[in-house]
């Protein structure tokens, strides 16, 4: 038995990373174990084609961390010492449309609302006070979005307390699409916001849902859209130099087991090989819910049974990289190719849009792919050699085909991705055959094989985020506040805890929530 470590972190995905480096921070001896070659999880940056080619394997946009005060305040110093750098681009966001015009999110509201005037002067003025609205509402939201979340019901009665509380209950409980219809005439600017919010997982017309649509105006024009300079990955070597500079350990290729349990409390964990390792103070478990009871013996059966309920997706990714000769270039400009994100529509008609969602729901590819890409290059060309190009492209998929199931994407998968460089085609004039050094394609299938204990079903955001599990019962009540109900001192991260799936660097909040079991003072730690 190894040990004992006052802390053992099971899985090096940036939100169990961000936590042991705030335990590390504060002097706790840290051992995170992680089950690939490399840490990171969803948040890595690997030469996936040829060399000198660095592609985001999963995540490559970073909107919600901006307004973490561990990057705000620098409270690890990764900006101030561990080499992390962001590259803001001017435009976070940009839809094209199959005539090869534009709608622009620029970062600057004046810029962003004459675009949108091009298509209805109306809409520019309706969006001009929405986003102002947003902004103005943002720190409301963001000051619950990075700390363990208020339970459920004095959060109601909070909201229910002002005007604006108000306006945020009604978005919770609506759809995108209600509240694009409520406030829109134009199909191009509705289909334009909608498929920006969808990029969270969840279908325009679902309900508890609309929070979206309130949150992405006002961190877009608050914080902007960024990317790390070298890639995605860079995040994570960062805190992996945070946590090795304050004394922590870092362990890859070691498959943890099980949580190991004595007298109702996590003692440590055991890895496939039968090595244990022990933990004085704690564990910190990056499982999925729905796999809590393989990890994990002594959790009381109801805590299990609403754990196996948690709702993913209703979809997911098929994602492709390609290493190019030559930067991508596109039918519509040389502008789009500076939005960070860039989404690719095959129809202006917001009828036509939902019917494509709608295939989604019955297990196809529609006809018309909801796809997006970009050339990573653009913004930051460290990434490939001088002159070439990185493209990464984003199709809406299915995980459970209903012609065949979830194994069939390993036979059609490279058919499919032919299909998609199609779609791809009609936006970027230069990916050609002579263009295209190689490529590498993930399936909805391939997402789960990649982390299997996060990205259940090829969902990358770990739960589906709707109303009913959200904030304090994100992902369901008994476990909404980071830990395990029988199992003292375990600790759960991932992108299925609050506030949600993406980059937050959400394991600060789980950071929280053990600093105040071990009596460490949060505010004095982060203090600079």
């Amino acid at each position: 038995m190894n040990g004992p470590y006052d802390i053992v972190a099971m899985g090096a995905g940036h939100n169990g990373l961000v936590a042991a480096a705030y335990l590390a921070k504060a002097g706790k001896k840290v051992l995170v174990l992680e089950r690939k070659a490399w840490p990171g999880g969803g948040v890595a940056t690997r030469e996936l084609t040829v060399p000198g080619y660095w592609h985001d394997e999963h995540s490559s946009v970073h909107i919600m961390i901006q307004g973490n005060p561990m990057l705000t305040q620098d409270e690890l110093g990764l900006l101030s010492k561990f080499g992390l750098k962001y590259i803001y681009s001017d435009i976070p966001y940009a839809s094209i449309y199959e005539d090869q015009t534009s709608i622009v999110s620029y970062k600057d509201l004046d810029r962003t609302c004459q675009s949108i005037a091009k298509v209805s002067a109306k809409d520019a003025e309706t969006y001009r006070k929405f986003a102002l609205r947003s902004s103005q509402m943002l720190p409301l939201i963001v000051a619950g979005l990075y700390s363990p979340p208020v339970p459920m019901g004095p959060f109601m009665a909070m909201l229910d307390s002002s005007d604006e509380g108000r306006d945020l209950f009604d978005a919770m409980q609506r759809s995108c699409l209600d509240i694009a219809n409520l406030l829109f005439e134009s199909d191009k600017v509705k289909i334009h916001l909608l498929k920006l919010v969808s990029e969270n997982l969840q279908m325009p017309d679902e309900l508890g849902t609309g929070m979206g649509m309130f949150l992405m105006p006002g961190i877009i024009h608050t914080y902007g859209v960024s990317q790390p300079v070298g890639g995605s990955g860079k995040l994570t070597e960062a805190l992996v130099k945070c946590i090795e500079h304050y004394g922590g350990e870092i362990r890859c290729n070691a498959e943890v087991r099980q949580v190991l349990t004595s007298g109702g409390r996590a003692t440590g964990v055991e890895t496939v090989d039968g090595e244990g390792f022990m933990a004085k103070d704690g564990v910190i478990g990056a499982i999925h819910p729905l796999k809590l009871k393989e990890f994990v013996d002594g959790v009381p059966a109801p805590v299990l049974a609403r754990a196996e309920r948690v709702t993913l997706g209703t979809f997911t990714l098929f994602v492709s990289h390609y290493a190019l000769k030559r930067r991508a270039t596109f039918y519509a400009g040389e502008e789009v190719g500076r939005a960070v994100m860039c989404e690719y529509l095959l129809t202006s008609k917001l009828s036509e849009m939902l019917q494509d969602y709608d295939e989604l729901r019955r297990g196809r590819v529609p006809k018309r792919p909801l796809i997006g890409g970009d050339d990573t290059s653009i913004n930051d060309p460290s990434r490939v050699p001088p002159g070439a190009g990185l493209f990464h492209g984003i199709c809406f998929a299915p995980y459970e085909l209903a012609d065949g199931g979830p194994s069939r994407w390993d036979e059609i998968k490279e058919a499919t991705a032919d299909e998609l460089l199609g779609y791809y085609r009609q936006f970027c004039g230069n990916l050609t055959d002579d263009n295209i050094v190689a490529r590498k394609i993930y399936s909805p299938l391939d997402l789960e094989r990649s982390s299997p204990n996060s990205m259940v079903r090829g969902d990358v955001h770990g739960a589906a985020p709707f109303f009913y599990q959200s904030g304090g019962h994100r992902p369901t009540p008994e476990l909404g506040q980071y830990k395990v109900p029988g199992v003292e001192r375990l600790y759960l991260v991932g992108p299925f805890m609050h506030p949600g799936g993406g980059v937050y660097g959400a394991g600060r909040a789980t950071a929280i929530k053990m600093c105040g079991d071990l009596k460490i003072d949060f505010d004095r730690l982060t203090r600079r």
